[in-house]
Parts: structure tokens; sequence; C-alpha cells
């Protein structure tokens, strides 16, 4: 019996959030350019997108490209800049077919033209899908989006529009990018590292966290299910006891 067959679908993770580590360091271990596994995890997504809407997963968050990534050499940024902007012209047919609907989330304004034009087309050609909301973190960082969230906040109380008494996590939810959008009760990082990256601090409090040495463009939809079937036999307690869940 494989993984997806042992999925209870009455208990699959509304909102998966993934950190798609290693593409370069498989491209190494093929002698190939970093470029060359950015273009093959590329496959990944299509697969693990698919895989999402096979099992009822409504959100699936990527982690694409966060703003330390500016850093990297410059010829790496623009291949992926160039990788982003085809990927997103190529797939807007297929996430039509699969009925999902494309977002953004990130400093967006901070991509090149081309990205934000080619973002906001397929946002609004695929506005109407609602099988899965499929969510690419760009030039995006937990900590950038606090700070934003915060300086709107500080401005609305400033001008008089916001009582400091009608801030609670409900509201704080509400200003950050994925409002509207249900926490992730799963996260994935593949590539072997065991931490989050700056990754939705707020939005990862009470998420179950899973980790595989697998690099990222090998991470397919069984291992994806493998990953839904270990979170389901997790007890989530947030802060209380077994006796109190049974």
């Amino acid at each position: 019996m494989g993984f997806k067959e042992q999925i209870n679908r009455s208990n699959v993770p509304q909102h998966i959030a993934i950190i798609m580590d290693g593409n370069g360091r498989w491209a190494k271990n093929q002698g190939k350019f970093r470029a060359f596994g950015h273009e093959s995890g590329v496959l990944s997504v299509k697969d693990i997108v698919e895989g999402c809407v096979e099992v009822g997963v409504k959100y699936l968050t990527l982690y694409t490209f966060s703003t330390e990534n500016w850093n990297r050499p410059a010829e790496e940024v623009q291949a992926l800049m160039e990788l982003l902007v085809s990927t997103i012209r190529n797939e807007t047919p297929t996430l039509n077919k699969n009925n999902v609907r494309l977002n953004a989330i990130g400093d967006i304004s901070s991509l090149p033209q081309r990205c934000i034009d080619d973002l906001e087309a397929a946002r609004a050609e695929t506005a109407g899908n609602d099988a899965c909301t499929l969510n690419l973190a760009l030039s995006y960082s937990s900590k950038w989006e606090i700070l934003d969230a915060v300086k709107r906040i500080a401005a609305r109380v400033q001008e008089g529009t916001l009582d400091t008494a009608a801030i609670d996590d409900q509201f704080f939810s509400s200003c950050l990018n994925t409002a509207g959008q249900p926490d992730p009760e799963l996260m994935i990082r593949t590539g072997g590292e065991h931490r989050i990256s700056n990754f939705l601090l707020w939005q990862l409090a009470y998420t179950e966290l899973y980790f595989t040495d697998m690099l990222w463009p090998d991470f397919r939809k069984e291992d994806l299910f493998e990953a839904i079937v270990d979170y389901q036999k997790r007890e989530r307690r947030f802060g209380k006891i077994s006796e109190q869940l049974n």
C-alpha cells in the first residue's frame, strides 16, 4: 500500500508550507551549474501542486525566493528571475487545468517589472479557481512581513483610526500577507537542514515540522504523501495534555 492510500482524508492538513532546499547541491551532484538545479526543481513544484489537489490540501505556500537570496551571485539571481518569469507564463494553463489559484506573498514591488506583470496576469487568470491556493513567497522574509504589519498598524494608531485595544492575535494575523488563510498545519523542509530560515515565523507557531534529507528536485508526490501520513500520526495538543484531548 502506498502512502496516498494510508492518508486519512478527514485529517488532511488544509495548509502546507514548504522550504524547497537543495537545488544547488542537487545540480552540483550532477556536475551541473546551480541554475540547472532550480530548473529541475520546477518539476517537483508541478508534482507537489498536483499531489495537494489530489488529497484535498487547500493552501500550499512555497518559499520560492527570500529577501536574503538577493545576496547570492548576480548571475544566479538573474537566472532565478528569468526562470520565475518563464515558469509563470508556461504553467498558468496547468494551474487552470488543476483548478489552482495563484497568489504571491512578500515584497513583490522589489521584483523586476516583468515578474510583477506576469504575476498579476496569472493571478487574474486563475482568480476563479478554488481547489487549492498556491502561495509563492517571493522576495519574502518573515521579519520583513512582521515589521511591515507593525508599521501599518502604527500608522493607523497614529492617525486615530485604530484603537490599540483592538489589536489582538486575530487582528495581527489579518495584517499579514497570509490574511484570510489558515496557518499551516504542516511545514516541510527538504535538503537536510533543520531550521525555518525566516519563513512564516508568526504563522508557524503551532505548525508540525517535517524535515527530510532529500534534495528538492528529488521530492515527489509520494514523498509529500509520506509527510502527510507522518503528520497524521502526531498528537497536536496546543498547550493541553493528552487526557484533555481524549
